[in-house]
Order: C-alpha cells, then structure tokens, then sequence
C-alpha cells in the first residue's frame, strides 16, 4: 500500500525539490555569466585540478562526476576545444584514455573559482544559522549514505 504525503511531507519534498534546483540554476547562470561556462564543466574543471598530475581516466572522471561515460566524454571534447583539457592515451590500458587539465584550463578555473565560492557562500551558506549549516550537512550525508553507499566525498 502506497504510503502518500500528507500535507506537511509534501510542502516539505516541493521545498526541498525546488530550493536544490533554484540553487543549482542560479549558480549555473553566475558562472555562465561571470566565466563563460556551465557548472558541469566548472566541477570537471575541479575535480582534474585535485588530482594527481591533474590527471584522471575518463571513466574515473564520469564517476567521480555522477555522470554517464558518453555526457562526459562530450563535455570533455568541449572544454579540448577550449584548449582547458587535453586527452591523452592511458599508459596502463590501452583502451582507456585520460583527461588532462591544461595550464590554460588551470588559469580559467582559478580565475572562475572565486566568484563562485562567493556565490556559494551567497547563496547557501550564508542563509543558513551555524547550527542549521551542520543539520544540512548531516542530513546531507545521511541521504548520500542511503543513496550511494560507496560515495567518495572529496
């Protein structure tokens, strides 16, 4: 038997439905804005510049990212375009390839980082009372537990 929401479930799921996507959206337009870019290919552009050699293979790239195989390797022909990412062979198997972050790409994430940490901070953490920024994070991590029980926060 279905369990439905009652009244205050469902204000409470449309609150948090619509607040995450007002967030998301509205840090995508700032960097789109102030940096030329999306914030997906700002988080590809983060997790290359916390790696090792700024270097990761694509499918531990995609994963890292919560993202299919084929989104990121069209992202990736994108931000080479760009001359922000390279790709280059994998030295351990043949079949797989890496993603190199550039010195350029390097100069444009550092360029775009502070404006959208401001825009973070902004946005979300300065709306929010000490003791509701460590609620957010518990429940945070308790919902990533649940859902992808071998995430690896970084």
């Amino acid at each position: 038997m279905t369990r439905w929401l009652n009244a205050e479930e469902q204000r409470t799921w449309r609150a948090f439905l619509f607040a995450s996507r007002a967030l998301l959206e509205t840090l995508d337009r700032e960097l789109q804005h102030d940096s030329g870019m999306p914030h997906a290919y700002y988080e590809i552009l983060v997790r290359l510049s916390e790696a090792p050699e700024r270097s990761m293979r694509m499918s531990d790239l995609a994963s890292s990212l919560a993202s299919s195989r084929s989104r990121l390797s069209h992202a990736v022909t994108r931000l080479t375009e760009q001359g922000w990412v390279r790709r280059e062979d994998c030295p351990t198997d043949r079949r797989g390839q890496l993603a190199v972050l550039t010195d350029r790409g390097y100069e444009v994430l550092a360029a775009a980082a502070p404006r959208h940490v401001d825009g973070v901070r902004a946005h979300l953490f300065d709306q929010l009372t000490p003791e509701q920024l460590t609620q957010l994070g518990e429940i945070s991590t308790r919902l990533l537990d649940h859902l992808d029980p071998d995430h690896e926060l970084r």
